[in-house]
């Protein structure tokens, strides 16, 4: 059967393409699903879009264009391969499925779960962003109630301070954009910094005391934050690597280095992807399918806040004006949900 995809065929440009999908002979471990959501990942899919990642010219890349985005779907079961039991068509799941109006899931290498009654599907895709966010407090260590700060209040940090603080932590959020951090105390973190006037270290050193952050998260993906990261930190503490770094920056390595070895600093990297797809028995580590549950219930029950991040819900063929709202109005497109239905 053919079916409509997102397709970035080159730099800055993308478009909607049928393509044909084997829906007739499912593997035995298969599952069609056709799509009622997907959301957009701006970090990831604009970094592929603009060419700042330079895997998208790398022959049988992940992302070589033309590559097909999206890892965020919401969507009805169709129809399952023999051995698949858990998922009777009918049901509505999320997957790591991409923008398409019908995607196959194979329960052997990627996940799978069932979305709860009471969650809509839009904040169901949405929570996608959760799912990558999430991962620096599963890599984190905790001790008490400590301070965490958190730079970069874009969706993968917003959800990250806000899962900081439903777990007790006390966190402070940086960000230079007033409007990132008004969305922020909206979503109900209280201490948020930023700013061209603001001294953000003697801001960090005021409000905790003088102890520095036990925790600290670059949610950016910028080297340069990392560096900013790790003067906040306090000795034996942890700098968590949340952002995929992409961008060179220049700087001298060595002085980072010293830095922490001298106090003892733990950096930590927290991509989702190394974590197991399903629970591994007999032990107590996260994995994505857990992970996920935990977010739905989260979100279901009102202590994380999804909703306040969708900006724009647009059809598939407003990609293109989708991609380019959240790359150059990033203050007014914080998040958006293509509506397959």
């Amino acid at each position: 059967m053919k079916a409509t995809h997102v397709v970035v065929t080159g730099a800055n440009e993308v478009e909607l393409q049928d393509l044909e999908i084997d829906s007739e002979s499912l593997e035995p471990h298969q599952v069609l699903i056709e799509t009622e959501c997907s959301f957009i990942s701006a970090g990831t899919e604009l970094a592929n879009y603009t060419a700042v990642e330079p895997l998208v010219r790398v022959p049988g890349s992940w992302c070589c264009y033309p590559y097909r985005p999206g890892y965020g779907n919401v969507g009805i079961v169709r129809a399952t391969g023999s051995a698949v039991t858990a998922y009777g068509p009918g049901r509505r799941v999320f997957s790591h499925g991409g923008h398409a109006a019908f995607v196959i899931v194979d329960l052997e290498t990627e996940l799978l779960i069932e979305v709860p009654e009471a969650l809509a599907p839009d904040l169901a895709a949405a929570s996608r962003m959760a799912g990558v966010s999430l991962t620096a407090l599963v890599v984190a260590e905790l001790v008490g109630n400590p301070w965490v700060v958190v730079y970069g209040l874009g969706p993968v940090g917003n959800l990250a301070a806000q899962a900081f603080g439903i777990r007790g932590c006390r966190v402070i959020g940086v960000d230079p954009v007033g409007s990132r951090r008004d969305l922020a105390r909206t979503c109900g973190i209280e201490q948020v910094i930023g700013g061209e006037s603001v001294d953000v270290p003697a801001e960090i050193e005021s409000l905790t005391g003088g102890r520095l952050a036990a925790v600290t998260v670059d949610s950016v993906g910028h080297s340069a934050v990392a560096i900013e990261a790790l003067a906040a930190t306090a000795d034996y503490g942890q700098l968590i690597l949340l952002g995929s770094p992409r961008a060179s920056v220049e700087t001298d390595i060595t002085r980072f280095l010293s830095d922490v070895h001298l106090r003892g600093v733990v950096v930590r990297g927290a991509l989702e992807w190394r974590l197991p797809m399903y629970d591994v028995p007999r032990t107590r580590g996260f994995s994505q399918f857990s992970k996920q549950q935990m977010i739905f219930d989260w979100v279901a029950d009102g202590r994380l806040d999804v909703a306040s991040l969708v900006s724009h819900r647009m059809k598939p063929e407003q990609i293109k004006d989708a991609y380019e709202g959240l790359l150059k109005k990033p203050g007014t497109y914080t998040g958006v949900v293509l509506d397959w239905k």
